[in-house]
């Protein structure tokens, strides 16, 4: 049986919507609280959605699964940075390649966290303190360890499921 356009475009369309609730389900109560928010693994599947969709849908799925978690755990201040910091993530991982775990995906994992650690702290220390602040940003860069055990979490559940779904020829069938 052949594709069409639309049967493609939908499959895609509820993809992006699982996508976008399995980053909220694993980003809002499967986390670890921590004096400035919470660390989860929910960017894992920001990367398994950008291997597996098209960069639009991946970033849509990103963008809704974090800011609905920021927005419906207590921290709705945190959706601006959020929208920004997830949607460019999805952009360093591709789906155009025969397998999840390829190289570029692999080492999509480190700017991603260079992302995380920047665009969150500068949004603390910038935006939330009304102003530039020399000190409010390089405070707010005191965070970097726990935006760095998010990520490793995030890679970990990434490489892990990446593994699973490879084997199992998912990529292929969908």
């Amino acid at each position: 049986m052949t594709r069409t356009a639309q049967d493609t475009k939908i499959r895609r369309i509820v993809l992006t919507g699982l996508f976008s609730a399995l980053i909220f389900v694993f980003t809002a109560y499967i986390h670890v609280p921590t004096g400035a928010g919470y660390t989860h693994a929910g960017d894992g599947f920001i990367y398994l959605a950008a291997c597996l969709l098209p960069a639009p849908y991946a970033v849509a799925a990103g963008m809704i699964g974090g800011a609905l978690a920021d927005g419906l755990t207590g921290f709705p201040v945190w959706i601006p940075a959020t929208i920004v910091v997830k949607a460019v993530t999805a952009l360093f991982f591709t789906n155009k390649k025969d397998k999840i775990l390829n190289l570029r995906n692999i080492l999509g994992i480190i700017p991603s966290l260079a992302v995380c650690i920047v665009g969150y702290s500068l949004y603390e220390g910038v935006f939330m303190t009304g102003g530039f602040n020399k000190a409010a940003i390089i405070a707010a860069f005191g965070q970097t360890p726990f935006y760095a055990i998010q990520v490793g979490a995030s890679a970990v559940l990434f490489l892990a499921a990446g593994a699973a779904l490879d084997r199992s020829g998912l990529k292929k069938r969908i």
